[in-house]
This record gives structure tokens, sequence and C-alpha cells, in this order.
């Protein structure tokens, strides 16, 4: 991955969760600015950027036996300490629109979020911050005719029945009782697509096609 990163990025994702081992030849890597192929002869020079990231606090991994203190300070030549998204709710009016507008030309459809939905989404804590706000409005996505409601985000601060329950008026088609049992069951299962065409009775294919169906709807 050096090799082919040459003259780029190398992203390392939850560096912490790193076998200490490999961090050993991680950290020689970074010191000589070169590597040895598996079975190979001589060192092949690399120029690359290496960018590290992790979810918990290094500190707290190096004294816990995760992390090799040599290797983060090797690491920390240029910190960038990310703010969870609740403390930065300025952006997430910005983040939600790029979903929308993400999924609406993927799509093909023009749905907006209402002004009221926006406040329910800077009101909300997030702590899964950005992919949870991602997952939400996907889910409100496909929940939504026009207009992306209040009554479209789903959020964890009020948890369904344990059971679950999809419930619909009465006059309303087939379809929409499906598509509304379908998406309940899928929130029924947290997103486990397998699980969820199972308890359906119906292939994991034709969920798939639904909720494709849904999506551009």
């Amino acid at each position: 991955m050096f090799e082919r990163a040459t003259g780029g990025t190398l992203f390392l994702d939850e560096i912490t969760e790193m076998p200490l081992e490999l961090q050993v030849k991680l950290l020689r890597t970074l010191e000589m600015g070169a590597v040895r192929r598996v079975g190979g002869d001589g060192e092949i020079e690399i120029d690359v950027r290496v960018v590290a990231a992790t979810n918990v606090d290094p500190q707290k991994a190096v004294a816990q036996g995760k992390l090799r203190e040599d290797l983060l300070y090797r690491l920390l030549i240029f910190p960038i300490h990310l703010p969870p998204l609740r403390e930065r709710r300025g952006d997430i009016p910005l983040l939600a629109q790029h979903v929308v507008n993400t999924l609406n030309a993927k799509g093909e459809t023009n749905k907006h979020v209402s002004p009221a939905a926006f406040d329910r989404l800077q009101a909300y804590t997030w702590p899964g911050n950005v992919r949870q706000l991602k997952h939400v409005l996907e889910r409100a996505y496909i929940l939504a005719r026009d207009e992306i409601g209040v009554t479209c985000i789903q959020l964890g601060d009020s948890p369904p029945p344990r059971t679950g329950s999809a419930s619909v008026e009465v006059g309303s088609s087939i379809a929409e009782m499906e598509k509304r049992l379908i998406l309940a069951t899928l929130e029924h299962t947290a997103g486990d697509k397998k699980q969820t065409a199972k308890l359906l009775g119906i292939s994991l294919k034709t969920l798939y096609n639904r909720l494709n169906a849904y999506a551009h709807h």
C-alpha cells in the first residue's frame, strides 16, 4: 500500500486497532522512508504523506498498551483535533444539505429538508457523529415524498417499542402499507437486511429492489 500511495497520501484509520507487532514495522517504515516486500531483497524508497486517525484518546491508548508511544509521537507531527458534531452544530445544516443533494442526484429527485426538520437535526446530540447523521437522512429520504419533514427524522432519543410496530391510516394503499412494514422491520432489525428479509418472508433481492424503488420515489 505504501508503494501504491507513493507521491500521494496513505490514510490509516483506527490506528489504535493495529497489532503492536505491525506498529513496530510501521514505525520503521516511517523512520527509514522505505519498505521491503515480503520475500524481497533490498529496500524500496517511498514518498508518502501519512494521515492516521483514531476515535479514542491516543494518550489513553498508550497507557493501556494499545499504541506504541514512539509511534504516536512519530505521527503527531501535525495533530488535527476534530470536535464531535454536537460541538459544531453550525455544520449540521451544511452536512445535511450535502447528503440530501447527493441522494437527489442519485435518485433523480428534488426532495428538500423542511426548516422544522433542520431545527430537529440541530437540536440532537449525535453520539454517532457524521456517520449517524448520514444514516438518519438516508432513511428520512426514503420515507419522504417531496419534503423531508420532522416526522421523517427518526432519532435514537425516541426509541420504538421493543416489539416494533408499523401503523397505517385506513384508506392507505397496499403499496403504502407494504412500504411502512418493510421500513419498520428494517428499523426493528437495526438495518440488518438479511434478517429483515427473513422476517418478512421475502428474498434479499426483493428487499433490495423495494428499497431502491423507495429511494427513487
